[in-house]
């Protein structure tokens, strides 16, 4: 099993409380200004109101015959209510503000599925088909197993790894999937399921109607047997340590992926040929174990994180391939992940979570504290992040850093691994899966 090291103490994030005392501040200088502007315009509305009753015939022989003493009132009278909603537009608004800060949307939690009975250790990663109603899991009892999201059965065991199974990723478009062990290798398997259950049952004669129990129980084991997978279809051998996580790499041209990239222990990234599983080119320079590796949907970027407190992304979008180090963390970086808005996702040890802009990773946008270690991040592509927790809680964000809910009764036992939102599913869009054996099904609605 991969063992993790863990940070206790972090410093406070004061980032809110400098926000809501600055707009404080402004709510503050605007009702200031808003009374000083009616106390003024007020002032000229009653001067004008006295001059015209007590001296109406001589300023009707001094003011230009087109001089409409009404009408200018008027103005005046408009001008102060102007002002003044001018002015409460903008309280309100800076008002709405501060409330965001403490508002959060109203979202329901809902756990619909418990996939569970079929490994015998702890659960590292859950991953989720974005073609098929389906879900895979990465297990320390060196077991890969493919679920049906609609009955929670498991339809395929793949038994080819002879240590633990750390990741597991389907294809984008084909009925493969790539594993990660710690044997040192990966594979590419044959993930394609039978989704029929054999249910036909013989009748006709008396005899065989005696026999009723008897089949009863034949086609329930028949039913309950789970398909078992024990050969590649292709085996990467080349790390000298454990292989920790592995993904497919998408082509530019939207064709399928030919290549994959997998991330060791060895300290190392190896982005490899599918074809002839040779390794292209070996990725060096972080100085600690790797512990995952997430590629882009669609271009040829790539990001590793590292046990040494940095990720790195790996641009290979060009002849020359670019990398660029990002030191965001102070301890481990457990997982880093792209959003569908081309923003990148850090988490760490260190117990919190930070958001990068792909185009200026100068610093992150917005940094996300929780009360545990994070584990391995997910993303959906409506803006959600489920952040995966060693206390056995699963928190839910924004891509802004807005909280919006914890998931943490009726979830796992043990500490959450990771988690992977299943798009258009009607029965559940998020799973998550845990050192309890477990993985579990939900839906969010927000």
């Amino acid at each position: 099993m991969m063992d993790r090291k863990k940070n206790t103490k972090v410093t406070p994030d004061s980032e809110h409380q400098h926000r809501i005392k600055r707009l404080l501040q402004e709510l503050e200088k605007e009702f200031d200004n808003l009374i000083s502007e009616n106390l003024n315009l007020q002032e000229q509305l009653n001067r004008l109101n006295t001059e015209s009753g007590t001296n109406t015939a001589s300023k009707e022989n001094e003011r230009p015959s087109d001089y409409n003493f009404e009408t200018e009132n008027k103005k005046l009278k408009a001008k102060l209510t102007s002002s003044g909603s001018k002015a409460g537009i903008k309280i309100r608004g800076q008002a709405s503000r501060i409330v965001s800060s403490f508002k959060t949307q109203s979202i329901v939690c809902n756990l619909v599925r418990d996939f569970s009975g079929v490994h015998n250790d702890g659960i590292w990663e859950t991953s989720c088909s974005q073609i098929h109603p389906l879900i895979a899991s990465a297990s320390a009892d060196h077991v890969s197993c493919i679920f049906s999201i609609d009955s929670g059965k498991c339809l395929l065991k793949y038994e080819g790894h002879s240590g633990s199974v750390n990741s597991v990723k389907f294809h984008p478009s084909k009925d493969l999937m790539l594993t990660s062990s710690g044997d040192n290798t990966a594979h590419i398997w044959q993930g394609a399921v039978n989704y029929e259950t054999v249910s036909t049952r013989r009748c006709g004669s008396s005899e065989e109607e005696l026999d009723d129990d008897t089949d009863d129980i034949i086609h329930h084991e028949e039913r309950e047997r789970i398909d078992t997978l024990r050969t590649p279809l292709q085996e990467f051998s080349g790390h000298s340590s454990v292989v920790v996580s592995a993904d497919w790499i998408s082509q530019s041209n939207n064709e399928s992926p030919t290549q994959i990239i997998t991330a060791s222990w060895d300290r190392t990234a190896i982005l490899w040929d599918i074809e002839t599983k040779t390794p292209i080119q070996t990725l060096t320079g972080h100085d600690n174990e790797l512990t995952h590796c997430s590629a882009h949907s669609s271009n040829r970027l790539v990001v590793t994180s590292s046990r040494d407190s940095t990720f790195r992304l790996w641009d290979f979008r060009s002849d020359i391939p670019a990398v660029s180090v990002f030191q965001g963390h102070i301890d481990s970086v457990t997982s880093t992940i792209f959003s569908k808005d081309d923003q990148v996702l850090s988490g760490s040890d260190d117990k919190s979570v930070k958001i990068w802009e792909l185009r200026n990773m100068r610093s992150p946008l917005f940094t996300i504290r929780t009360d545990s270690a994070v584990n391995r991040l997910a993303v959906s592509s409506n803006g959600l992040i489920a952040i995966p927790n060693d206390n056995r809680s699963i928190r839910i964000f924004e891509l802004n850093g807005q909280r919006i809910s914890r998931i943490q009764k009726r979830s796992h036992r043990r500490m959450v691994t990771s988690c992977c939102f299943k798009e258009g599913s009607s029965v559940c869009n998020l799973f998550s899966s845990g050192f309890d054996r477990k993985v579990f099904g939900w839906n969010i609605s927000v």
